[in-house]
């Protein structure tokens, strides 16, 4: 049976209509952004540069293709149709006449689709691994810039030894599948997912401590939810079957963790280093607070401004560390739409086939840009501040 395609117009037409989702949202966050900008703080801020619009749309344009990518999506990201092998975009699926925007790949799966649902893999593993990364370089990094001493020391040479350590190897090393055999991913996952439950309990703490009313509430919070959570990501022990992650998952999340905590620890530590000297910090000890009231209450929102830049680029060094992961074929199924997989999947038949490398290739190259943009526009809304 000969395949039928449509035209190129119809193409970017068809694309653009698929999206149809995202053009909404972006238009209802990006007009109430605008219309706001004076009462969101430091986000509304961004809104004063072209280039922090810019990094905004894009960041968020991904993130509402991860959330309505089965709306996007003509096709099941793992769905085959024989005849659709290594077509060229723009072929039309005999059975359901749905539109292979960006062709079929070697295994006769639409590329549009698989790069809408690498989207949401992406999307959840590289804000939240970066997130917990920096749960324990704060959680760790506090203390060591403040106290000082033995205290620094061993935690410094703790994070130093880390960092010693080639990435691509220590990556290499804790994404293999055989690793997966071990309790190592499990008892690593067991430690860093505590320190978010810490963390939160220590900053109500000093908050609330002398309001027991509200404390208790806030704890008890903390603790419910947090617990959920650590069950459900650790053991897999959810009740509601809500929470869950998949081990080869579990296994990049932890080593994203263990590899991307030392760095945040250096930053923490140095920021706090400086602060604490500052008159404000002085005024805090005088009247009694605590140590750790200083360092969560006092510190650390003054040194918010390097955190939120430093998090916006390491997210986008996680997306690429999962590009290439994925071309090497570790850590996630070999079947998985993510785009370092679709890429490798590619790359194979690149002399005979370029259009199904593009899209996901693209995809990644736009989102880290995204994000870069967005850190550059940060940095100069800090450096204003």
């Amino acid at each position: 049976m000969q395949t039928e395609y449509i035209s190129s117009f119809d193409i970017v037409v068809g694309v653009l209509w698929r999206f149809w989702p995202v053009w909404v949202a972006l238009f209802l966050v990006m007009g109430a952004s605008f219309a706001y900008k004076k009462k969101l703080g430091l986000y509304g801020q961004l809104f004063d540069s072209g280039v922090g619009i810019a990094g905004v749309a894009i960041c968020l344009f991904w993130l509402f293709t991860a959330i309505f990518a089965s709306t996007i999506s003509p096709f099941d990201p793992l769905a085959q149709v024989s005849v659709m092998k290594d077509t060229l975009p723009g072929a039309i699926e005999p059975a359901s006449k749905l539109v292979y925007y960006f062709g079929g790949d070697k295994l006769a799966r639409d590329v549009f689709s698989r790069m809408v649902f690498g989207s949401q893999i992406v999307l959840i593993i590289a804000p939240a691994a970066t997130g917990f990364a920096l749960m324990v370089g704060i959680t760790l990094g506090l203390p060591a810039g403040y106290y000082g001493g033995k205290i620094d020391t061993v935690l410094s040479f703790l994070a130093n030894l880390v960092l010693a350590f080639p990435v691509i190897l220590l990556f290499y090393l804790l994404v293999t599948p055989g690793i997966m055999d071990t309790p190592i991913p499990y008892a690593m996952a067991g430690l860093f997912f505590l320190f978010p439950i810490i963390f939160f309990c220590v900053l109500f703490w000093t908050r609330y401590k002398n309001r027991p009313d509200r404390l208790y509430i806030l704890l008890g919070v903390t603790l419910v939810v947090g617990g959920w959570i650590y069950a459900g990501l650790v053991f897999d022990k959810d009740p509601l079957h809500i929470v869950h992650i998949d081990p080869n998952q579990l296994n990049i999340f932890v080593a994203v963790v263990f590899a991307s905590s030392p760095g945040v620890f250096r930053i923490v530590r140095g920021l706090t280093m400086d602060i604490k000297t500052r008159d404000y910090v002085a005024a805090a000890q005088t009247r009694g607070e605590s140590p750790w009231y200083i360092m969560l209450w006092e510190i650390l929102p003054n040194a918010r401004g390097p955190l939120i830049v430093d998090a916006c680029l390491r997210i986008g060094y996680t997306t690429i560390l999962l590009g290439t992961l994925g071309y090497f074929g570790l850590g996630l199924a070999p079947e998985s739409p993510d785009w370092g997989t679709a890429i490798k999947d590619a790359s194979r038949l690149l002399r005979s086939f370029i259009h199904p490398a593009l899209p996901p290739t693209i995809a990644l190259m736009s989102f880290v840009l995204g994000l870069n943009l967005l850190a550059d526009s940060l940095r100069e809304q800090s450096m204003k501040d």
